[in-house]
């Protein structure tokens, strides 16, 4: 098959595989070329090479160890010939050549104490004093350091206990003790000198060192007890393992083993005088190539591969992922909302597929979404329109018992003005269907309603209605108001005291018209007026008209936009303010632009143009 076929092949083919096909070659070819370039020439010298560079490390950190073990010998031997031996311990000036010891030498030193064969304290730098009830002639180190006079003793870390720190702090520190010998006057006894040594220093010391990738050195003792360890802590939960038992009783070189499972490298340095052993770890998985030659070789070969990889890799993309990517910028138009975004169709036959199926899913996105949005919007104004329409009975009943006694008690005319508010309530409650009215006609709505309930409750409540001559025209939503007096004076003054007083005004400011409903009732919580807004479960009133605070609100936003509605302030005993905020809108140009039927309107403009400037009772 010649080149030009194959690339036809795979520009044709599925892009399973067209990316089988490249990569499989490209992987294949940089296994075998990465392989036995390395294996053959570097799996023995590799071996080699960590063995001698951790053995390298391992004596430089041994005699790193060794120099500071034996700078603490020989301040001890200072300590002893230069300060003590031969000369009286009453002496003055020994107490400040100790000082001058332990000052010149306290970045490691914790404590210089002198102690007779019978466990005084005679010297102590700085000034201390033994525990209570402590007895040193029962403790290992002074009974070890009695027995073998000739040695010097190490000990294994721990945190000092001989002496009382007023601080209450207590350091981890590693004793070291001889036997000396000690003048008083004319008589010469044995006692013990011993110095505490600052583990801090020692682990600084070794914190720093590390054996290639992962690798770590940690001390133990000739016994297998641990001296230093980098997760020490960690050892001591339990949390982590080692193997120091073991490493304890190895002979100084290289060894290799298998702990938990992994192959590592170990290297053992007995540190002089004291029997200790630095141990040094090495993860095999962790050892890196050394040696410049074998290092610019790996380094050249890596380039190579890595560059031939990269152009075969580059034309690969560009024939396999380009497509994906325009189709993936298009998806992302289609996810920030534009449904009408082109659509990529290229690249191979599944990407070409996927191009024209994301194109059909968009149309028919934006078709059920029109369908969508277009019913649920016929929906809610059906369900409002079908609420707003509601006439309660209760209140029809009410109304025709209050016009029954007015007649039966010769108030005629009182019983005129009822049944003309009814008759106007009821004309515009229909308003042959229309849900937009002009401000001037819901003003007559409610100011009839109020007339009405007005007569009802037998003058318990008065009112007043104010409207700026200029909002008289303006357009607003039927059957709004109406409910929230309703509210004002079944749920606000109906158990009041006084006299209640409802103002209702319509004001227009900048590109606004508002209308205020305040009422001097009884006034809700902060709680009540949020229950107004998420209420869900409504139950008409027996005596109302059906219609709540929550719908109302939902109505305007409806028609109007998310940016118009109800605000409700109220304090309890204080009484109640609602605005309500609408765009100032012409009504007669909306009624052109919808096509309203103007049909009988002039009437109730002449009406509502009566509102302006008339203060009701």
């Amino acid at each position: 098959m010649t080149a030009g076929r194959f690339r036809k092949y795979l520009g044709e083919g599925s892009i399973r595989y067209s990316i089988f096909t490249y990569f499989t070659v490209t992987a294949l070819v940089a296994i075998i070329i990465i392989g036995f370039s390395l294996y053959s020439r570097f799996s023995e010298q590799l071996t080699d090479e960590v063995q001698k560079e951790n053995q390298i490390l391992m004596n430089q950190v041994s005699r790193s160890v060794d120099s500071y073990l034996r700078t603490l010998m020989k301040l001890s031997d200072a300590i002893y010939y230069s300060v003590l031996k031969n000369k009286d311990i009453s002496d003055e000036a020994i107490g400040s050549q100790l000082k001058l010891l332990y000052d010149n030498n306290m970045d490691a030193l914790e404590n210089i104490a002198l102690f007779s064969r019978e466990g005084e304290l005679l010297k102590a730098v700085p000034a201390a004093r033994l525990k209570t009830d402590l007895d040193v002639t029962g403790e290992s180190w002074f009974q070890e350091t009695l027995k073998k006079t000739e040695n010097m003793h190490f000990s294994l870390p721990h945190v000092q206990y001989v002496f009382d720190n007023a601080e209450g702090q207590y350091h981890w520190v590693v004793s070291v003790s001889r036997a000396v010998e000690i003048t008083q006057g004319a008589y010469v006894s044995q006692g013990v000198l011993l110095l505490d040594i600052r583990y801090s220093s020692l682990e600084q010391l070794l914190n720093s060192v590390t054996l290639g990738n992962k690798g770590y050195v940690y001390l133990v003792s000739n016994d297998g007890k641990l001296i230093y360890h980098p997760k020490n802590q960690l050892i001591d939960s339990g949390r982590v393992q080692e193997n120091h038992q073991e490493a304890a009783a190895l002979r100084d070189g290289m060894h290799e083993e298998r702990f938990q499972g992994e192959k590592r490298f170990v290297t053992v340095k007995t540190v002089g005088y004291t029997g200790w052993k630095l141990v040094g770890i090495t993860p095999a998985k962790g050892i890196s190539f050394s040696g410049v030659k074998t290092r610019l070789f790996i380094v050249f070969v890596i380039l190579l591969i890595l560059f031939l990889l990269i152009l075969i890799n580059y034309y690969i993309s560009s024939r396999i992922t380009d497509p994906i990517h325009e189709l993936e910028k298009s998806v992302g138009e289609l996810e920030e909302g534009n449904l009408e975004a082109e659509i990529s169709i290229r690249g191979s036959y599944e990407i070409q597929h996927l191009g024209r199926s994301i194109t059909t899913m968009a149309q028919q996105i934006q078709v059920l979404m029109k369908d969508i949005v277009a019913e649920h919007e016929s929906k809610r104004k059906s369900e409002f329109a079908t609420l707003q329409s509601q006439i309660n009975p209760h209140f029809l009943y009410n109304t025709l018992d209050i016009i029954v006694w007015m007649i039966e008690n010769e108030q005629k005319s009182e019983a005129v003005k009822v049944v003309t508010a009814l008759a106007r309530f009821f004309r515009i409650s229909l308003s042959r269907g229309k849900s937009i009215i002009s401000v001037g006609d819901e003003l007559e709505h409610v100011r009839n309603y109020l007339m009405i309930q007005h007569m009802r409750f037998k003058n318990k409540f008065s009112y007043q209605i104010e409207a700026e001559p200029d909002v008289l025209a303006l357009t607003s939503l039927k059957l709004m108001l109406q409910p929230l007096v309703e509210n004002a004076i079944y749920h606000g003054m109906e158990f009041m005291d006084g006299d209640g007083e409802i103002l209702i005004r319509a004001w227009k400011e900048k590109d606004e018209l508002i209308f205020l409903i305040e009422d001097n009732g009884l006034g809700m919580l902060k709680e009540q007026v949020e229950r107004l807004f998420s209420d869900t479960s409504h139950v008409p009133s027996r005596r109302g008209s059906g219609i709540g605070v929550r719908n109302v609100n939902e109505r305007i936003k409806l028609y109007f936009g998310d940016m118009y509605g109800l605000t409700i302030d109220s304090e309890p005993d204080e009484g109640t303010r609602i605005y309500i905020r609408l765009p100032a809108v012409s009504y007669d140009e909306l009624a052109q632009k919808e096509g309203f039927n103007k049909a009988g309107e002039k009437e109730g403009k002449t009406r509502a143009e009566e509102i302006g400037g008339r203060n009701q009772r």
